[in-house]
């Protein structure tokens, strides 16, 4: 069904979209799909964080095809290389099971299913409402990384050294309550 949506859209000479992007896009959008399912289907908390990391990178990917590279490296260096390394770090260190130590029931999975459509339902419809008709200009050109430093390290200076010296105070204040005297 979807391919020959694509190839219908392939042979319109006057649609205007890129046909490789879309198949990227979707290719991609299936992969965090299917990966966001594992991360709270599978068992293994290890296995729930490598699937973690699968829709990140998804993420990130899909940023790159929007063409904000910078927001992209920030994904893939802030949610990937610190956050996921820090789940496990804490499943390693405290020692957690990796199985689980008793069975998961499933018995409330009707509940569940019903409040996961109600919110898709809440989703789309906050989503076409909130958008409808409205198009993007096509002259929109991607943000330039320079432009975007520069605005960080001239106009946005301050909050960000206050950003800065709230985040090392926080780091300080872990190391002290997590230091064992």
């Amino acid at each position: 069904m979807g391919f020959t949506i694509l190839a219908e859209v392939a042979r319109n000479a006057d649609a205007d979209v890129l046909v490789a992007q879309n198949v990227a896009f979707g290719i991609i959008a299936a992969i965090m799909i299917f990966s966001a399912i594992r991360v709270v289907t599978t068992s293994n908390v290890v296995h729930a964080a490598a699937f973690l990391v699968m829709v990140l990178a998804g993420a990130a990917a899909q940023f790159i095809l929007l063409g904000a590279e910078f927001v992209a490296v920030t994904q893939v260096m802030v949610y990937i290389g610190a956050i996921v390394v820090l789940f496990l770090f804490g499943i390693m260190l405290t020692r957690a099971p990796m199985q689980g130590t008793e069975k998961f029931t499933r018995d409330n999975w009707k509940v569940g299913a019903l409040t996961s459509v109600v919110m898709l339902a809440v989703l789309v419809f906050t989503l076409v409402d909130g958008f409808g008709e409205d198009k993007l200009p096509a002259d929109l050109m991607p943000t330039d990384t320079r432009v975007l430093s520069d605005a960080i390290f001239s106009t946005y200076l301050v909050p960000f050294e206050v950003i800065s010296v709230l985040l090392l105070s926080a780091l300080i204040g872990a190391i002290v309550i997590a230091r064992k005297d």
